[in-house]
């Protein structure tokens, strides 16, 4: 049977995949395509048992496989990428937007079931180059001015598109790039699949007998605990919870929608928990909310998980709803038809200020509303309950509701409502709802706490309309806070409001026996060695903590905003004289002059810095698959026509005042007109000359883990209201496909934020092998209120500074001269040196300073 093939003649896909033999055999050989192609696109879902079929040969412990799409720019092929590459996909070295060479395919047809009707071919790509000389901006300026959606696809005719499905796997949808608990793709409904229940009494004439409850909660609870297992009757029932979804797939099972998600309901007689399962979660979740009213029939009752568990025994059965045995019949009752004769519960909301959280007990469970102040960049951490396999996403926020000088701290991890924490930015309003207190108390006289997630938690930002609609907004709390908002000064406000950059939460203990006693079990200290092997396993993103002995070779200032990319020429011709004009960008050996540390720079050219890898180490510029020094940028979800258009996009994001953001809570009418009647403004942030280095090494006087100065992803940056939609894609993850994707230096074209006043760079050796590190060191000062000083004072000195991480809040902090000036008191210091680690993507490492105890003889 002949293949149809789309596009043009001489099209490199055509040329590449025109096999001779029309056989259907299992797999044919191997063709490599020399030309270059492009990646627009790559899709991540979990294997199954299928897995040994597909990839025999292949033995690797990720649990994800990859489809791609790529381009020649005449046409589109969808493929597999082999298990082979996920590491370099999981560090973000193969990526949307790259392009690559060498591209070797092999052909199956008939293994995927999905394809063996039509017996339309598939492709894997076994083994590929990506062309580091063309840089990541590739794809966008060869795509620039072509429509991506309208190209064809190769091997299918006219407008026949490829399946939505994995191809590899037996799933139903994708899974998002980056964590394992948002929804992704079309197949997640947005509306109930089923036409709301109607008010019984408008249906006159009809039988609404079966629109009724007959059987309330209780009932159900009793006749399962009285071993009745066959429980019949119509629940009509209030969301109270909702949960974020949960994702069980496993290599070993073939689900092929493995989700549930949890909700706590009640009616007038008690409470119970509804599980929804697995197709029903793509039917439903994104349909209902806490607020909703719905018409259950055709359940199962179960003991519940936590009863079994003895987490909770009061939530002694589960209702458990699922597409089969039985299927489930849910209806979603419109506002206006619920009955007051049914007497549902309100939806409970206990919502603490600031002030109430300082004294609130540690563990207790509550609602907060605040004005954004700061967002984090996101990052991702191992989650210890799952045998560190996967990785959850989080962010920092700080909230301010006028009760306190003191911030509320939320560690937010996902929420299964990607749109919304896509919307989260300074100066908007935001609710967490059933979030916990944490409480870390470093010494006996200060404490730090911050909320993070329950499994209950949902947010609602500005913007999303949620807002007008939630019956929150009527609390007394809500108002006086939205009456507090319309009072603040959004020039002071806008002056400190601060998008992306490191952050670390809560400070750490400034004595080392503490810290050690804090550790709760985990590893202790590490060599150079482990150091640097653990680093090289971290995935994209992934911050981790870790602990070494060292002292400091050297040590540098870098301002801010005065040096570019291409490099500092006082730290770049460093000869280790100390400079009394250059405290900007200066370095002071704190070694012999035959030392490692004390070597001349050479005098090698931007170009070739820009491109060694991770550990400072110079590499070939076209590498298979490996590190490169470019800082990689972020997402915007516009088509991609041409870069007049891409700004114009950026330049139409709309103006944004706090008044707007209150009038939210008032009614959903005037919230739309108030969107509606947003003027545009020219965009007053994009005129910057800041630019922040890459990821150029401090000196090539040998393989040194981590970078001299900040990478642009490290640097926070100075809200722009005008620009918030481009600036929230910039600091957000690397997209999955190029339509999302935004130019490399997109970050750089925001100015950084006021309390950054650029970063020293202590160069430490490790005392167990001579390993070299470039740590940055960004410590807290008097009136920043991002890094804040921890609340002790000292004197200032390298020493005190260090086991702070800041400087004195009670004094002024020294000059960059003065303290490198002083940098002498480090020499043969022994310290044990607490690093925070983040792996940025595309081969570059942030290592940061946070802790340096001394060690005593």
């Amino acid at each position: 049977m002949a293949v149809a093939v789309s596009g043009r003649p001489g099209c490199v896909l055509q040329r590449t995949l025109s096999w001779t033999n029309t056989s259907r055999s299992h797999s044919e050989s191997a063709k490599t395509c020399r030309e270059p192609l492009f990646l627009l696109s790559i899709d991540r879902y979990g294997k199954d048992l299928g897995f040994g079929i597909f990839f025999p040969e292949a033995i690797h412990t990720s649990d994800s496989l990859y489809d791609a799409t790529v381009s020649d720019g005449d046409c589109k092929l969808r493929v597999t990428i082999h298990p082979g590459l996920n590491p370099l996909v999981d560090k973000n070295e193969l990526r949307c937007g790259c392009q690559l060479r060498n591209v070797t395919f092999s052909r199956v047809i008939g293994l995927d079931g999905r394809n063996e009707g039509d017996g339309c071919p598939t492709y894997r790509v076994m083994n590929l180059e990506v062309d580091l000389d063309a840089g990541f901006d590739a794809g966008l300026e060869a795509f620039c001015g072509i429509d991506i959606d309208a190209l064809p696809w190769f091997g299918l005719e006219g407008d026949s598109r490829p399946s939505l499905l994995p191809l590899r796997a037996r799933r139903s949808s994708y899974l998002p790039m980056w964590n394992n608990h948002d929804y992704y793709g079309d197949m997640w409904k947005y509306t109930a699949p089923i036409q709301p229940v109607a008010n019984p009494a408008s249906d006159s004439g009809e039988d609404t007998e079966d629109l009724q409850p007959t059987v309330t909660l209780r009932e159900v609870r009793q006749a399962f605990l009285c071993r009745s297992r066959v429980v019949k009757g119509i629940l009509i029932v209030r969301i109270i919870h909702k949960s974020r979804l949960f994702y069980y797939g496993k290599a070993e099972r073939n689900c092929e929608c493995p989700y549930k998600a949890m909700f706590e309901v009640a009616d007038r007689s008690g409470q119970a928990t509804v599980v929804l399962w697995n197709t029903l979660c793509m039917d439903w979740y994104r349909c209902v909310h806490p607020g909703s009213t719905l018409r259950l029939a055709r359940y199962r009752v179960k003991e519940s998980y936590n009863s079994r568990t003895g987490e909770r025994p009061k939530d002694d059965i589960e209702i458990s709803l699922n597409s089969r045995n039985p299927s489930a019949d849910i209806s979603l009752i419109p506002k206006s038809d619920v009955l007051p004769q049914w007497h549902l519960p309100h939806t409970p909301y206990t919502f603490s200020c600031a002030k109430e959280i300082l004294t609130c007990p540690v563990g207790s469970t509550c609602d907060v509303i605040g004005l954004v102040v700061f967002v984090g960049r996101p990052e991702r951490t191992r989650n210890k309950d799952s045998q560190g396999v996967e990785l959850w996403e989080y962010r920092w926020l700080q909230l301010e509701d006028g009760t306190t000088e003191q911030p509320v701290m939320v560690k937010l991890f996902s929420t299964s409502q990607p749109e919304m924490h896509s919307n989260i930015h300074p100066m908007t309003i935001l609710v967490c709802t059933n979030v916990q207190l944490m409480r870390v108390s470093p010494d006996r006289a200060t404490s730090f706490q911050y909320l993070t997630n329950t499994s209950l938690t949902q947010v609602y930002s500005t913007g999303s309309g949620h807002h007008s609609t939630m019956p929150y907004r009527r609390l007394r709390p809500v108002r006086q806070f939205v009456q507090w908002v319309q009072t603040v000064d959004e020039n002071q406000l806008l002056s400190r409001a601060v998008i992306g950059g490191f952050f670390t939460y809560p400070p750490l203990p400034v004595s080392l026996e503490k810290y050690m006693r804090d550790r709760n079990g985990e590893p202790g200290l590490v060599t150079g060695a482990e150091l640097r092997r653990e680093v090289e396993k971290l995935q994209y993103r992934e911050s981790r903590t870790f602990a070494i002995q060292a002292t400091v070779s050297a040590v540098s200032h870098v301002g801010s905003g005065e040096c570019e990319e291409e490099g500092c020429s006082a730290l770049s011709n460093w000869t280790g004289q100390l400079s009394s004009t250059s405290s900007t960008c200066s370095r002071v050996p704190l070694t012999h002059p035959s030392s490692p540390s004390s070597v001349t720079l050479s005098p090698r050219s931007p170009r070739l810095r820009a491109r060694q890898g991770p550990f400072g180490c110079g590499q070939s510029a076209k590498r298979r698959l490996f590190h490169t020094a470019e800082p990689p940028r972020k997402r915007l979800a516009l088509p991609l026509h041409s870069n007049q258009q891409t700004d114009l996009e950026e330049d139409a994001d709309r103006d944004f005042s706090l008044w707007d953001a209150s009038m939210e809570f008032l009614n959903k009418t005037e919230e739309a007109d108030s969107d509606e009647g947003e003027d545009e403004e020219e965009d007053s942030g994009s005129a910057s000359s800041f630019v922040t280095a890459a990821s150029s090494p401090g000196s090539p006087r040998q393989c040194a883990l981590g970078q001299a100065r900040a990478a642009s992803e490290t640097v926070p940056r100075r809200f722009c209201p005008t620009r918030r939609l481009v600036q929230t894609a910039a600091v957000g993850l690397q997209p999955a496909c190029l339509q999302e994707a935004l130019p490399q230096r997109k970050l750089d074209t925001f100015a950084p934020a006021d309390c950054y006043h650029g970063h020293y760079t202590l160069t430490l050796r490790a005392l167990t092998d001579g390993g070299m590190v470039d740590a940055l060191f960004l410590p807290g000062s008097p009136g920043n209120l991002h890094w804040r000083p921890y609340p002790h004072p000292h004197n200032n000195s390298w020493e005190n500074t260090l086991t702070h991480g800041s400087f004195s809040p009670s004094a002024p902090p020294p000059s960059p001269s003065d303290l490198i000036a002083m940098a002498t008191q480090l020499t043969s210091q022994r310290l044990v040196c607490v690093l925070e680690v983040c792996q940025l993507g595309s081969g570059r490492v942030e290592v940061v300073l946070s802790r340096a105890f001394p060690l005593k003889d």
